[in-house]
């Protein structure tokens, strides 16, 4: 492996990383909610929520337009990257779900312009801008891989959520892991279909996530913030 080749490794395990100060930790997507109502009660069930949500779910879409900013980063076109941006937060189904994208967005942004400030300084976004735009330019920066990006995405998507899991439901440290480990085929499979969508193919089907957020503002206790 190339000199550069280890760099991009190194860059795309630092952006992915759970310890990347973005604030993932915070947020349970519903989750909450979802183990409050029974919907999910073991490691089970909860596997069957990430299943579903990445054949049809929201973060298969996130990621989708995260590849696009990813392309248009790389071809310097900013009206494209800034329409994305608006498509983006016009999908998202519920306010907490967008906060929690815009603020994400904005602090990995800080941290690009921390890193990178002279690059940084050319895609700037007017408004708020979302953690797959963010992770797009980021990425697409530091010359990593593209199919990398994704995979590593949905894998610390994946991790954040079993770990909310494995504080909510309860579950432990070990089923959380074994639980990660049986998504390895579900996360790459849906990163080949991410990769193959056309403009066109852009959707979802997470209205059971949608109902979960808009119950998460008024649940009575909560750990997260969404």
């Amino acid at each position: 492996m190339s000199i550069g080749d280890r760099s991009q490794v190194l860059s795309l395990l630092q952006l992915v990383s759970p310890a990347l100060p973005v604030g993932a930790y915070s947020y349970s997507e519903g989750l909450e909610t979802l183990v409050e109502s029974k919907t999910i009660i073991n490691n089970h069930t909860l596997q069957h929520w990430l299943e579903q949500e990445l054949s049809y779910g929201a973060i298969r879409l996130e990621a989708a337009i995260m590849v696009r900013a990813y392309q248009t980063t790389l071809e310097n076109d900013i009206a494209a990257l800034s329409y994305w941006n608006t498509w983006l937060s016009a999908a998202r189904e519920t306010s907490e779900l967008r906060a929690s994208s815009w603020q994400m967005g904005q602090s990995l942004m800080r941290l690009l312009f921390a890193i990178k400030p002279q690059q940084a300084q050319s895609f700037c976004i007017e408004g708020e801008c979302n953690y797959a735009i963010a992770l797009g330019i980021f990425a697409s920066l530091e010359q990593i891989n593209l199919q990398s990006l994704i995979l590593g995405y949905l894998h610390s998507w994946a991790t954040n959520l079993i770990t909310a899991g494995v504080k909510l439901i309860p579950l432990g440290q070990t089923a959380g892991q074994i639980l990660l480990h049986e998504l390895h085929a579900n996360i790459s499979d849906a990163a080949t279909e991410i990769m193959s969508l056309e403009d066109d193919e852009l959707s979802s089907c997470s209205w059971g996530l949608s109902l979960a957020s808009m119950a998460h503002e008024t649940q009575y206790t909560r750990l997260f913030r969404s």
